[in-house]
């Protein structure tokens, strides 16, 4: 039986939250800077353990106002701090409820930036294996961030997109362009299919690109998140997949 995880996105001043919580494998904490507090990061961490669900950091760039979505341009140093400040405020409370870090995963402009430079990618592997060399680090399959991390020694872990359609080069469709976003729960569904067991996905433009797929992110902040991640969760147990964190 293959086994596949399920993570998404939390801890971002949502109430979907707990709903979701059951379907998942892994969850990524905002820590604080494009959403989240100090108080939703705990609250988030131990329901997290309550359903036996993995937690990771997901640090993002410190613009609210813009959920962590538009991008920025940080010098070197800025940018680790960026990455290690987060990580470090979510491991701390872990560690205060005896509670493991299993991984990083960078948010929004921050990740999708990242994904296309190596620089970024870098700077993003090194504050992780500087604060703890076991956190796995999650990203875009075929991204800078996959192949930085593995060159610094961390464990990877590629990821795709239930709930966002893909470009012939294999990145996501922006979010600014028609057609970024997956709606449909069927179209989702068999994606996410696709991609776990061909290893592949049909892009926007209707061509197909091979891609590694050993966790599906969808996104808590849809408005059909709950059903959508209640779905899927049914579908991959349909098709013999195990749910479990990597």
């Amino acid at each position: 039986m293959k086994h596949i995880d399920l993570n998404c996105d939390m801890g971002e001043g949502l109430d979907n939250d707990a709903a979701i919580m059951p379907f998942i494998s892994s969850a990524n904490i905002a820590c604080g800077y494009h959403a989240g507090s100090t108080d939703i990061m705990k609250k988030t961490v131990l329901l997290a353990a309550e359903h036996q669900v993995a937690v990771g950091a997901h640090p993002g760039f410190a613009d609210p106002e813009h959920f962590g979505r538009r991008e920025q341009h940080l010098t070197d140093t800025a940018l680790y701090d960026l990455v290690a400040t987060q990580i470090y405020a979510l491991q701390t409370i872990c560690r205060t409820h005896n509670i493991p870090l299993y991984h990083v995963k960078p948010h929004g402009a921050l990740y999708n930036m990242a994904a296309r430079s190596l620089p970024m990618a870098q700077i993003i592997a090194r504050a992780v294996k500087d604060i703890d060399s076991r956190l796995q680090l999650f990203g875009l399959s075929n991204s800078f961030l996959i192949s930085a991390a593995a060159a610094a020694g961390l464990h990877t872990v590629s990821e795709v997109f239930a709930d966002r359609t893909y470009q012939p080069d294999g990145s996501l469709t922006p979010r600014t362009q028609p057609g970024a976003m997956i709606e449909n729960e069927t179209q989702a569904i068999q994606q996410v299919l696709q991609m776990v067991t061909h290893q592949e996905v049909t892009t926007l433009q209707g061509t197909v690109v091979p891609l590694t797929a050993q966790t599906i992110c969808i996104h808590g902040d849809g408005p059909h998140a709950v059903t959508f991640a209640g779905n899927i969760h049914q579908a991959l147990l349909h098709h013999h997949l195990t749910i479990q964190h990597p």
